[in-house]
């Protein structure tokens, strides 16, 4: 017996030294299953489908319109100037860049306390090219179900020729997405000829590839993947709702218990709710998620499982709105629509609303009387003042005048604040601002004379003032007149 025990320990052991242990490996990372979203049509649906339109309209045409002789948007970074239609940027007007981007966050903000995420549901581009690639999935491999047996399906001339269109519509989509792209920076009526004559440039072909590989990228292959990972605004949205943020909201009361049911049993058979548990509402949600088990983070607001629940609820012969765009308090309280939309005017929505409207206002006041040329006065700091040889008191001054026009412009200057006073150009600046070219920076030099004993010594407040002899326009800038005690 003890024999036997000991060639049994001998063999455990053996056992423990030759055979390794089995390593465990937990992986904490789960990926998604692809989800094939279902078509769907309504009136969210075709409002989904005016925005894509709207958006690419914009983007893709607005490149090829023409303004006074040149491209009508056009940031043409080696120049150092921002065409905007009529109005031209230069990098001092960067506080403008400044407002804009506060505007846009002050709106979305704006927009998510009152309708939750309207930006990421209709006018988010992940969302409308994502609409635009599934569209185009859709049209050469079918509908959702062909579209799972066709990835189901072994390889064959059917699922080649079909997977090749499609990636073929997707790359050239996507090229020429980066083409117009590109064509906001170089002019495109130059660009699409250096493209067909091989002659592209070296930046102008890496950006062309990159941003047409992101579009590819994004709403071809990671869709839902960007707006539930990578974007934060799906992490930091619910800091903006409240009780009475207007989301895409599942009437748990009236549809639960869910149940299926034949469409002659009546609404609330067998103490059923109205929801009937087809899981189309599911189908058709391009994020995969289940409205029904309440709002999420993934949720982008769109609407398209209210068009699939209405239409099933159509179907059935039940009243529209079990999933539907209402407010929490609403829907807890029973409001109607009149009693909903009263609660929007609240404090939060007040407050953005005011910022924005100040900030927007004085934006379009600032644009409207921004100035088209520059005037920069420096005094020559290497001679505070002097004596001329009749007798005046002379300070030097070095101005710098930028026309920012498009055209050929004319300015007169001249000098007020004390009397007196006279304005001399250096022989070799005589012309003075005459004649100044589109664009153009000129630096002239001038003197000021002022006949001594006029005024006390001591500092003096001057001021230069340009006038573009076309527009009328005028410009006053600030400087000081030296006069020494004796």
């Amino acid at each position: 017996m003890q024999k036997a025990m000991s060639e049994t320990k001998r063999s455990a052991a053996v056992t423990e030294t030759t055979i390794p242990e089995r390593e465990v490996v937990l992986s904490l990372y789960k990926s998604d299953d692809k989800i094939y979203a279902r078509g769907v049509s309504g009136l969210y649906n075709r409002w989904r489908w005016v925005m894509v339109w709207a958006t690419q309209l914009f983007f893709y045409g607005v490149p090829w319109l023409q303004w006074s002789g040149r491209q009508a948007m056009l940031f043409d970074l080696d120049a150092k100037r921002f065409y905007i239609f009529g109005l031209i940027f230069h990098p001092q007007d960067l506080i403008y860049l400044s407002f804009l981007l506060i505007v846009s966050a002050l709106s979305l903000f704006l927009f998510t306390a009152i309708a939750g995420r309207l930006w990421c549901g209709y006018t988010c581009p992940q969302t409308v090219y994502t609409e635009i690639f599934m569209w185009m999935e859709q049209k050469i491999e079918g509908d959702r179900i062909a579209r799972m047996r066709l990835d189901d399906s072994k390889w064959n001339l059917n699922k080649i020729t079909r997977k090749s269109l499609k990636q073929f519509a997707w790359i050239t989509f996507g090229l020429w997405t980066g083409v117009t792209f590109v064509g906001y920076f170089t002019p495109i009526r130059e660009l699409v000829p250096s493209i067909v004559e091989m002659q592209l440039g070296g930046w102008e072909a890496f950006w062309i590839c990159f941003y047409g590989f992101a579009t590819y990228g994004n709403a071809g292959y990671m869709r839902e993947q960007v707006c539930k990972y990578m974007c934060p605004y799906a992490r930091f949205q619910s800091a903006m709702f409240d009780g009475d943020t207007m989301t895409v909201t599942y009437d748990e009361a009236r549809g639960e218990p869910r149940g299926s049911r034949s469409k002659k049993a009546g609404e609330n058979a067998n103490g059923l709710g109205s929801c009937i548990d087809c899981s189309i509402c599911v189908q058709v949600c391009p994020t995969g998620i289940d409205i029904r088990n309440g709002l999420q983070h993934e949720c982008i607001g769109c609407g398209a499982c209210i068009d699939a629940c209405d239409d099933v609820m159509d179907k059935m012969g039940y009243a529209k709105g079990l999933i539907k765009y209402t407010t929490q308090n609403g829907l807890d309280n029973r409001w109607n629509r009149q009693q909903m939309l009263r609660r929007l005017l609240r404090p939060r929505v007040l407050i953005y609303g005011a910022i924005l409207t100040i900030l927007t206002t004085g934006m379009a006041v600032s644009l409207y009387f921004k100035p088209e040329f520059r005037l920069d006065v420096l005094r020559d700091r290497a001679v505070m003042a002097r004596y001329t040889n009749d007798g005046k008191v002379e300070n030097v001054y070095n101005l710098k005048l930028e026309n920012d026009t498009e055209s050929e412009r004319d300015f007169d200057l001249k000098v007020t604040g004390l009397p007196d006073i006279a304005l001399h150009f250096s022989d070799e600046d005589a012309q003075g601002f005459k004649g100044l070219k589109p664009f153009e920076k000129r630096n002239v030099v001038v003197e000021l004379q002022l006949p001594d004993g006029a005024v006390s010594a001591g500092s003096h407040k001057v001021y230069f003032e340009v006038t573009d002899l076309y527009s009328k326009e005028t410009l006053k800038e600030k400087a000081v007149f030296i006069i020494p005690s004796n």
